[in-house]
């Protein structure tokens, strides 16, 4: 093993020449602006969005009618401190620094920085952009009077009287066992919607602030979530779903049964109004932005799988005239509604399997159409006043962006620097193959624009994570996804062949894709997909057969190390990504069950179905890239990987990041893994 301390300097001296073939360099595509989120006000008439330029995020802000936008922050270091959950309310942005804690309580801190920093909401005063710190939290909800604010620690949950005081005071003003969030205001601001969870089971609660009382709404042995109120205020729609008995253990990959259920606010009585015939949900109310409405028109819109895809639904708050908004062969991701809840916008694949649109449907009959260009990529749509909407758009030579579409005009709110090489991205094709058992994969290939017709191409493939997650024909909605495409762009302008497989049990293609039962640790089906894909590249006359590596974060990792692992025959070179390597591990030691409901009756065919398995046929060198402060794998994954592969001798090189996380959040951390990545396969596929 070597680190890449060691190579650093090697990289050096050769980058000058590994980008000889390229027609540009990665810090312009990979620094370029990319809006990562879009909020707009309560009244419709202004909007915010965040943008991350060199991993240095700013807040710009835009009345709706304004000429110009403009950016109301002025935050100038690359220190991986994440900004969101913004409301824009009586002159004021209210928004959150800071990321969140991990399992000892640290906060994310990739840069090192030698004062930690803390997660704090703060306000910043539209008149002269000054701002001021609120509290130390994680989320602010704002009342109908756009002046009260409450703030959630845990189990207490503070008032704020007067978010436009000189001096910002908090107040407890109640407190329940366990914790308390999803909060959610009453339309009169008198009452206020919560969920308390605890652990096996949680309650959805209504508190008053006039009686200082707290109601449970039908109190059960269930999970109730995602409070939606009634237009009067007097009733309050939520979802249930079953608690957790002895021995079940989580597992994302799983479907459930769930009931909408409606309460009265006063006497918490209520009842079931629909019921899903079979496990249809977990995935569409965690999914989703918005998994529970209730319209000003009396109808519940909901998300469901039941008839195969994630759609949305209406019924009436007695349970009759169950509607599809949104039928088809196609998933829905986001939505909101427009301000008289007449209309429903969302995002979606429908008719275009391989990208997203924006879709707008009359909730009453409903009728739909898309209201979006078909080539681009649109995502978290939001409604303004009147007719307007705006979202997120990228294309495959266009960073994500934020628009205002106001009926036939759309206005592009950021400027893309002079350098930004759109010209010289390459529109990657989508392709189909099969996979051994049949199944029908989805993939997008990238080749170089000036291809050689003799030239026999390296080729790597990419795997992306989750594996919740679908690749598009351009630029993702996710930042982690388009630093991916955007190093799959680079790799194809400097001589590669790169293909991204959608592989089974991602998203985009029907719940039965998504939920095949020997996925991962039940048997790892999704590896017949990457064989598949490899097999289809070595069918292709550009593709020099013998020189094919893989590549792929987190989920993506654990492929990539299961592809070297069993057919480094096949496979020549790999890049691994923080990935799992020993399922049983995962299952023992990250959390109950890993996450994957991995039973201790599982945990031999779970150790099977790892990489870390068969680690006596793994003979293709590998580079590996974790952060120390990884949420969602443990570092251990690649400290017992790197020790085997030691081992049996085998390459290996690492290149770790102290104190980044998961999803890296610096654009330095980004930077050095692409540049790493491609040096990698230079070095063994060249």
């Amino acid at each position: 093993m070597k680190t890449l301390g060691y190579y650093f300097t090697l990289c050096l001296l050769i980058v000058s020449a590994q980008y000889v073939n390229a027609q540009y360099n990665l810090e312009q595509t990979l620094g370029a602006p990319y809006v990562q989120s879009i909020f707009p006000s309560e009244d419709g008439k202004s909007l915010a969005w965040i943008i991350n330029e060199k991993g240095i995020r700013n807040i710009w802000f835009t009345e709706v009618n304004a000429t110009a936008p403009r950016k109301v922050t002025a935050y100038d270091r690359d220190d991986g401190q994440d900004l969101g959950n913004i409301t824009i309310t009586s002159g004021f942005l209210i928004f959150t620094k800071g990321g969140g804690s991990n399992r000892y309580g640290d906060i994310a801190n990739p840069a090192s920085l030698p004062q930690v920093p803390k997660r704090e909401i703060l306000r910043l005063n539209l008149s002269n952009d000054s701002i001021s710190k609120v509290d130390e939290a994680a989320v602010a909800v704002i009342a109908p009077d756009g002046k009260r604010m409450l703030v959630t620690k845990q189990s207490r949950v503070f008032l704020i009287e007067d978010i436009s005081a000189p001096e910002i005071k908090s107040e407890v003003l109640f407190e329940v066992r366990r914790s308390a969030g999803s909060l959610s205001w009453s339309p009169d601001g008198n009452k206020i919607a919560f969920v308390s969870f605890r652990n096996d089971h949680s309650f959805v609660g209504v508190y008053s602030i006039e009686e200082n009382k707290i109601t449970w709404l039908v109190p059960s042995l269930f999970f109730d979530s995602d409070p939606a109120w009634s237009p009067d205020g007097s009733k309050i729609a939520f979802i249930r779903t079953p608690g957790a008995g002895r021995g079940e253990l989580r597992n994302i990959m799983s479907g459930v049964q769930f009931e909408i259920v409606v309460a009265n606010v006063n006497s918490g009585t209520g009842k079931t109004i629909w019921k899903s015939p079979g496990k249809d949900g977990g995935y569409s109310q965690y999914y989703p932005n918005a998994p529970l409405r209730w319209t000003k028109e009396n109808k519940i819109l909901f998300y469901s799988e039941h008839e195969g895809w994630n759609h949305i639904y209406s019924i009436t708050p007695e349970g009759s005239g169950l509607k599809d908004l949104s039928p088809g062969e196609c998933e829905v991701e986001n939505s909101a509604l427009s301000a008289n809840h007449r209309y429903l916008y969302f995002d979606s694949n429908c008719t275009d399997i391989n990208r997203r649109h924006i879709w707008k449907v009359t909730v009453a009959t409903g009728q739909s159409q898309m209201v979006t260009d078909k080539s681009g990529i649109q995502s978290n749509v939001v409604t303004l006043e009147g007719e307007a909407i705006a979202y997120r758009e990228g294309r495959h030579n266009i960073p994500t962006t934020a628009l205002i579409q106001n009926g036939s005009t759309t206005t592009n709110l950021v400027s893309l620097p002079d350098n930004f090489p759109a010209s010289q991205l390459v529109m990657p094709e989508a392709v189909q193959f099969k996979s051994a058992d049949g199944l029908t994969i989805h993939g997008q290939l990238f080749l170089p624009s000036k291809l050689d017709k003799t030239a026999k191409l390296p080729a790597v493939i990419f795997m992306h994570g989750g594996p919740i997650r679908q690749m598009l024909l351009g630029y993702h909605y996710s930042g982690y996804y388009t630093n991916a495409y955007i190093l799959n762009q680079y790799m194809a302008s400097i001589g590669y062949s790169v293909l991204s497989v959608n592989y089974r049990n991602g998203i985009g293609y029907g719940r039965d894709f998504r939920l095949d039962e020997n996925q991962g640790p039940r048997g790892a089906s999704e590896y017949k997909d990457i064989i598949a894909a490899g097999k289809f590249l070595q069918s292709r006359p550009e593709i020099n057969p013998e020189k094919i590596g893989l590549w792929g974060g987190s989920y993506g990792g654990y492929l990539t190390a299961m592809g070297l692992a069993k057919n480094s025959d096949l496979f020549k070179a790999g890049v691994d990504l923080h990935g799992v390597h020993d399922w049983a591990w995962r299952g023992e030691e990250f959390s109950p069950g890993g996450g994957w409901g991995i039973t201790p009756e599982l945990m031999e065919l779970a150790y099977q179905s790892s990489p870390i398995s068969e680690m006596q046929f793994w003979s293709s060198p590998v580079l590996i890239i974790h952060g120390d402060d990884d949420r969602n794998v443990m570092f251990g994954q690649s400290i017992d990987l790197q020790k085997k592969l030691d081992e049996l001798g085998v390459h290996n090189e690492i290149l770790v990041f102290p104190d980044e996380v998961h999803g890296f959040l610096r654009y330095e951390s980004w930077l050095r893994a692409n540049k790493a990545t491609v040096d990698f396969f230079n070095r063994f596929l060249k």
